[in-house]
């Protein structure tokens, strides 16, 4: 007879943590990007900026919530990518590529407003006040166009690539990938839209194409850090059976007892 202490629910345990280690990391970029937001509003709102009065302490720390936004999009494919590699590998390598090419171009951006801060410090009087206002402008430019490119585009591609994963593996309750997979297209479409002038960043249609993605992701994040992923998932199921195929393993704590 063999005895054993042995905890079997173990492998289980670390996929547990390392849905909430994603969830988590999906709720900071909903944090840190909508805080951020707010943050950046006086320099995202008023043109002249560079050249008024400023509010600098706010504005660097929206910015430093877009670079905490950045890494936790890292983070939410680094962490997801051990399980859903098990699903598809190319799907799973194309999200984390995708998350990182999301969270570069985020930070393009808060270089954008961090130079335009740095300019505003130093100051110009006179007739070189009009050029200070047009860098200014560019900067923001600059900004703008990296929005559309990350958080937009990049969005729309995540959630088609993590959408069809967690949708074909179970994961999560496949209403919330469904989302995603609505989502993505429509959000492609719309910023698409936006770069040909076809319709506005603030427009009805464009917030019909970000509701079904913000659902996807708000929903998918706390799923993940509350539930975890699905137990009888496929690629968890399967996934534990391999490891024990074409051999025995016989754990440290084992006391063999006679019968």
């Amino acid at each position: 007879m063999v005895s054993s202490n042995y905890d079997r629910r173990a492998p289980m345990d670390s996929i547990r943590k390392t849905a909430l280690v994603a969830g988590i990391f999906y709720l900071i970029t909903f944090a840190s990007s909508i805080a951020g937001a707010l943050l950046l509003g006086p320099v995202l709102s008023d043109p002249a900026y560079i050249t008024g009065a400023g509010a600098d302490t706010q504005v660097l720390l929206g910015a430093l919530l877009d670079v905490v936004n950045a890494l936790a999009c890292i983070g939410t494919a680094v962490a997801l990518y051990s399980v859903v590699k098990r699903q598809h590998e190319g799907f799973a390598l194309g999200f984390v590529s995708t998350r990182i090419l999301e969270a570069a171009v985020i930070v393009i951006g808060v270089i954008s407003i961090a130079a335009l801060v740095s300019l505003r410090h130093a100051g110009v009087a006179g007739s070189e006040a009009a050029s200070l206002v047009v860098a200014g402008q560019s900067l923001l430019a600059v900004r703008d166009w990296t929005f559309q490119l990350g958080p937009n585009l990049m969005a729309g591609m995540n959630a088609i690539l993590l959408g069809t994963l967690m949708y074909r593996s179970r994961l999560v309750p496949r209403a919330i990938p469904t989302l995603g997979l609505i989502g993505g297209p429509l959000l492609i479409v719309s910023t698409i839209g936006i770069w040909f002038g076809v319709n506005e960043q603030v427009s009805g249609w464009h917030g019909i194409s970000v509701a079904p993605i913000f659902l996807w992701e708000l929903s998918l994040g706390l799923w993940m850090t509350f539930k975890g992923f699905n137990r009888s998932s496929p690629v968890l199921v399967d996934g534990a059976h391999s490891k024990g195929q074409g051999r025995l393993v016989t754990p440290p704590d084992v006391v063999v007892t006679p019968a």
